[in-house]
């Protein structure tokens, strides 16, 4: 199927902005998927609108990154950052500018592509309003999170009886991995149409410059002990995992091993909150020599620090996909992650790096110390990594393979008593 000059799509990331700087609070997997999804989507053909909401006077209200791919913000409560638990009183008004853009700009859709639970309740109601069909990316689960932490917060009723809805009525889900599919089916519910699309890499960035240079460029010395970790400051991403499992490593004490936990961080909100703790940990288990906090690793630098580190550590609790693996393993860099959700996917065990019980500090040691010390098998673990990567996970496949999906969702008529229900809520009875 071929698409056509006028086609449009919508990317709904309610919370999470694709134009925003990556690694700033809130700014992770999310927008980098949703930001390379829509360009790439352009690259085929597609006028590709990407909504999100504005969080400050200063930003501009459409970001336009490509000829076909743009990013639209509207203010949705007061314009500053707000935590994605407390937003969901303001997506009526984010519906209303939505409404009221289409109709100044005379501009639609017949598909609708959206992004974390949040975006697809507002899907929904857009699609009983107007007909869209709608595709969804969780990006998390609600039923995962939460038996991972404490505290649970106030919003996570309404958030797991959403994220239900829309598996059970949205045309088609997109899990990224088997692994995020089997916990939906398990989790959330047997019903609904679900496709396994992964996330994307860029794969002419990452791999694009080899150890040595990068060490050079990053002022690292040719023979240090380089272990890596790229992320939000999130209690979930299980740094402070990382940094006892260095402690516990053969290597603590030595002089070439250097730590970097790379990941922006603003004082006093949730992050910065958790990068001071895992300071403090640092601090406390005699690290501090060998641990460096460059901050928030620009797109134009993150290449050399994976490519200077001889091993990429994701330690998460949890993780429905993990691009950050396969960053490191475009980069050719063996990764050692959690052995959960989708990095038991991304990461082959013994072939492109090693996986490890979340939050096992002893394992995650091991782990880390058998890659180290064996130069010539880091090497090729790496190289199997940016094979795999190559094969798999790059942008443009993803994006072939959801405009696959959008075309053929698209060429189905709509069943008789959907258009009813869509006429009824037109006319308002």
């Amino acid at each position: 199927m071929s698409i056509q000059s006028a086609q449009r799509i919508a990317l709904i990331s309610f919370h999470g902005d694709p134009a925003v700087e990556i690694g700033r609070e809130e700014a992770g997997g999310q927008n980098v998927y949703v930001r390379n999804v829509g360009e790439a989507l352009a690259r085929l053909g597609w006028q590709v609108d990407m909504y999100t909401r504005k969080v400050s006077p200063t930003q501009a209200e459409i970001v336009q990154h490509t000829p076909g791919c743009r990013t639209i913000r509207f203010s949705a409560g007061p314009l500053e950052f707000i935590p994605r638990d407390n937003l969901f009183e303001y997506l009526p008004e984010f519906i209303d500018r939505f409404l009221k853009f289409k109709q100044e700009n005379g501009i639609d859709y017949q598909v609708v592509h959206t992004n974390y639970w949040m975006s697809g309740w507002m899907g929904m109601y857009l699609k009983k309003l107007l007909g869209y069909k709608q595709v969804h990316t969780y990006h998390s689960l609600g039923a995962v999170k939460y038996a991972t932490i404490e505290n649970i917060p106030a919003i996570a009723s309404k958030r797991l009886e959403s994220e239900c809805e829309v598996l059970e009525q949205a045309e088609r889900i997109v899990a990224t991995s088997p692994q995020e599919k089997a916990h939906m089916r398990q989790l959330v519910s047997t019903k609904g149409n679900i496709d396994i699309i992964p996330c994307g890499t860029d794969i002419h960035s990452f791999g694009s410059i080899d150890r040595n240079a990068a060490r050079v460029a990053l002022g690292i010395e040719p023979d240090a002990k380089l272990v890596l970790y790229v992320g939000r400051f999130d209690h979930r991403k299980g740094i402070e995992t990382l940094v006892r499992a260095m402690r516990e490593s053969k290597f603590y004490g030595d002089q070439k091993l250097q730590i970097i936990i790379g990941g922006g961080s603003v004082p006093g909100q949730s992050d910065g909150i958790e990068r001071d703790r895992i300071e403090g940990i640092v601090d406390e288990l005699g690290l501090r020599e060998h641990t460096k906090f460059p901050g928030r690793l620009s797109q134009e630098i993150l290449p050399s620090y994976y490519a200077a580190a001889d091993v990429c550590v994701v330690p998460s609790h949890y993780e429905p996909f993990g691009l950050v693996a396969i960053e490191a393993m475009a980069s050719g860099t063996p990764v050692v992650a959690s052995d959960v959700g989708g990095l038991q996917f991304t990461v082959v065990p013994g072939e492109t790096g090693l996986l490890a019980q979340p939050q096992d500090v002893a394992e995650f040691a091991i782990a880390i110390d058998k890659i180290i010390s064996n130069p010539e098998w880091r090497d090729k673990l790496g190289e199997a990594g940016k094979r795999r990567v190559h094969n798999k996970f790059s942008w443009d496949g993803v994006a072939n393979q959801l405009s696959e999906l959008y075309l053929q969702l698209i060429a189905q008529p709509v069943l008789q008593e959907e258009q009813k229900e869509v006429e009824a809520a037109l006319s308002g009875k």
